[in-house]
Order: C-alpha cells, then sequence, then structure tokens
C-alpha cells in the first residue's frame, strides 16, 4: 500500500492507496507551528481510529509546498510506516521533459502536469486547481512543461474581503441565482463565482491563443466541484488528481 503526504498552504492531505484505488484519505489544518511530534500524533490517532494496518504500508510519497514541515512530515512517515518517504523534486523521473521544467515551479503543480500528460499524452493539456491560490498549469503534448499562471483563490479572495472591509460578511461559496445580488451575501457569492468563471474562461482562452491549438482542462481542488457548473470549457473534473500524480510518480521512481 502507498501514503501519500501532500502539504498545501492551507490543508494537508493524508492518502492511502491500496493499488486500485484510494481507500482512505485524511485532510487537516497547516498550522506551521505546530512540531512534528504534533503532527505525528495527528496522524496516527487519524489511522488508528480507520483501523489501518500500518504493517501494510511499504511505500510513501511527499509532495510539499510548505519547506518548513517537508522534512519533519518525511520523519513521520518513517516512524509511522517504517519506510522511507520520496519527496517530490525535479529531479525525478516524472514522465516530462525534464529540461522544460521551470525552476520555482511547485511539486503540486508538478504533480497536477504529470498526471495529466500521463492520462492525455496526446493532446496539449491544462490543470485548473482551485486550491490556496487558482492555479493554470499548462502541459504540451510532447511532454514540455508550457508554465503556469498564479491568481488568489476563491476562498483566499473572500477572506481577504471579509478582513478588509467593515461591513462585508464572510460567506459560504455557492453557485448563486443571479449576477445582481440583492444583499451582501448575494452580491460577494455574484462577484466571485461568476467573476472567477469568467477569469477561467479568459485564461483558457488566452492560453489557447499562445499555443496556437486547443487544450483539453482537467479541473481539481476544493472548490472545483462547486464552480465546474459556471464553466463550460471543463473537459475532467478529478478531485484526486493531485494525489494520482504523487502515486504515478512514486510508480515511476
Amino acid at each position: 500500500m502507498l501514503a501519500a503526504l501532500d502539504i498545501g498552504n492551507t490543508n494537508i492531505v493524508l492518502a492511502l492507496h491500496d493499488g486500485k484505488s484510494w481507500v482512505n484519505t485524511w485532510r487537516v489544518y497547516t498550522d506551521q507551528k505546530k512540531t512534528g511530534d504534533e503532527y505525528y500524533v495527528i496522524f496516527k490517532s487519524l489511522l488508528e481510529s480507520s483501523n489501518v494496518d500500518l504493517s501494510s504500508v511499504n511505500r510513501a510519497i511527499v509532495s510539499s509546498v510548505v519547506p518548513n514541515l517537508t522534512f519533519s512530515a518525511s520523519k513521520n512517515l518513517k516512524r509511522l510506516f517504517n519506510t522511507d518517504a520520496l519527496v517530490v523534486s525535479h529531479d525525478l523521473n516524472t514522465g516530462l521533459v525534464r529540461s522544460s521544467i521551470p525552476s520555482e515551479l511547485g511539486s503540486d503543480l508538478l504533480c497536477n502536469l504529470a498526471y495529466a500528460h500521463y492520462i492525455k499524452p496526446d493532446c496539449n493539456v491544462m490543470i485548473v486547481d482551485f486550491g490556496t491560490a487558482l492555479t493554470f498549469s499548462t502541459v504540451k503534448k510532447s511532454g514540455e512543461v508550457a508554465g503556469a499562471s498564479i491568481v488568489p483563490g476563491l476562498i483566499t479572495s473572500v477572506n481577504a474581503l471579509f478582513g478588509s472591509t467593515a461591513q462585508l460578511p464572510q460567506v459560504e461559496l455557492k453557485v448563486p441565482s443571479s449576477s445582481i445580488g440583492r444583499n451582501s451575501e448575494d452580491s460577494i457569492r455574484a462577484g466571485i463565482m461568476f467573476g472567477y468563471a469568467g477569469l477561467v474562461n479568459e485564461m483558457i482562452k488566452r492560453c489557447e491563443a499562445e499555443l496556437n491549438s486547443e487544450v483539453f482542462v482537467i479541473a481539481t481542488g476544493g472548490l472545483s466541484k462547486t464552480i465546474a457548473p459556471l464553466i463550460n470549457r471543463i473537459n475532467l473534473l478529478d478531485k484526486t488528481h493531485t494525489l494520482n500524480g504523487l502515486k504515478l510518480i512514486s510508480d515511476l521512481n
């Protein structure tokens, strides 16, 4: 069994794959103030509460965009499963053209690109990841990484709006019935949801113009399912896309 740990800026996801599917997934809040021992206790209790046989895990892999947590996370996987964790880096085999990978590309985007090219090798692919940041990463059918674009994520924007204004409330994001709100909550929903849908469509359009080719669009991340009905260019919705990329890189290495 494979243990995959995806460390993001907002959440840390631990997932187990039995060779056929993801059988367990846990999500905890990312807190750089927590010690490695605290995270060890958290993950051990989650695993034990799900009756996971720790000895059944013989492989582990880590993707991290929080450098301060990478080492302690790898150490904890070793403590939990008695196996050395593979840490995603540009030096690993990803199935992509290594020389085309930008030096600052995050490991989460690398996982996204690797799996996108693996499942759709015959076309250019854009992955739209609705996380803390909304990211657009594109890989050519040749396996070359075209690059990425980054904007604040939906929740990040809502939190910034809530934190910087005196009267606007924090709202739950869902598709509004109208683009013209009649109260503060509906007005924010309309602006964020329809505005971001337009942003995504425009980024896809611009990417295709620059590549002079249509792209296959994969959406993933926390709010991808919520906003997907507003974006008609999404070809595939895959909430485990990044985890699948982690598994792929583990298999390749």
